[in-house]
């Protein structure tokens, strides 16, 4: 194969990868309302692949929208040993993008509260939320954009199941904890390997996460390596699962407070989603079909 065709395939490559991240993005945002005429957009910037991806598609889309809406990057520097502080500010200077880098020390914080080797995680978090709250206050931002992604959801409904006793996961959209901004997850149905791949391609100055050396969260990691496990065994699992967060059947599940079993009543017509009692349950997916089947010779092995 020539040098030509060679750099003609990878061309083509990233043009469908771009084309569908960007697809994902703009989906998410049209059927959630994520982003509405007049909008200040604080797009939350780490340094990592993701919110790079995002702040990339926004900027795109926000030429390309029938809206207009603004967007101003937002990075906190947390005062970690090591941290670049030169990084971001180059590359967001060459963007010519609107921009903020906060400056707070919740490092020591952090170290100061936490025993050594115990995880930072959960205090270093509520610092950075709150953190974040108040300079998009000060910005007059009117929407929060953070970059998790389909696959964070995914991990985040299962972790909620296994730890927590609780069918939650990440929202594309809703209203912080305090109140007073709207949060929005533009990469909702973008996949980790797609944003993995284009991070690469697109060469981001990516910044490590891992210098305040707190410890990996185990129960996320092994979380995802299930995920991994399940989708190279049975192609297709992990895109139902996806599916299924947003097809949701209240009378089928056991929470009181969200459907009235008390007072349910049978009556003269056909239920549309009525229990089928004693038949086999069915699938109305093929790709749920070819899953279940898989599993059926499984078991029987």
């Amino acid at each position: 194969m020539s040098t030509a065709t060679s750099q003609s395939k990878q061309r083509y490559s990233f043009n469908k990868l771009q084309k569908r991240l960007r697809r994902c993005v703009g989906k998410a945002i049209a059927d959630f309302n994520m982003i509405e005429d007049g909008d200040k957009v604080m797009v939350c910037l780490s340094g990592g692949k993701d919110s790079y991806t995002m702040l990339d598609i926004l900027m795109f889309l926000r030429k390309i929208a029938p809206i207009h809406f603004d967007i101003i990057a937002v990075n906190l520097d947390q005062k970690q040993p090591g941290f670049p502080e030169h990084v971001l500010p180059e590359y967001l200077q060459a963007l010519g993008i609107d921009y903020r880098i906060v400056e707070e020390d919740t490092y020591s914080i952090v170290k100061d509260k936490i025993p050594e080797g115990k995880t930072t995680c959960s205090l270093c978090s509520r610092l950075r939320r709150g953190i974040l709250y108040r300079t998009a206050k000060e910005l007059g931002a009117t929407k929060i954009a953070l970059g998790h992604h389909r696959d964070d959801m995914l991990e985040t409904l299962f972790l909620n199941m296994f730890h927590g006793g609780k069918l939650k996961s990440m929202p594309p959209k809703l209203v912080s904890d305090n109140g007073e901004h709207i949060v929005i997850r533009p990469l909702a149905y973008a996949t980790e390997k797609d944003i993995t791949a284009y991070s690469e391609q697109m060469a981001f100055p990516i910044i490590p996460c891992n210098l305040c050396g707190s410890q990996e969260n185990l129960q996320r990691k092994a979380i995802k390596m299930m995920l991994q496990d399940w989708q190279k065994r049975f192609p297709g699992r992990v895109e139902n699962m996806a599916r299924s967060i947003q097809n949701v059947a209240p009378s089928h599940l056991a929470d009181p407070n969200l459907y009235d079993f008390v007072n349910i009543r049978t009556t003269d017509k056909p239920v549309a989603d009525g229990d089928i009692a004693f038949d086999t349950p069915s699938f109305d997916s093929p790709d749920a079909q070819q899953d279940t089947a898989q599993v059926q010779v499984i078991e029987l092995k």
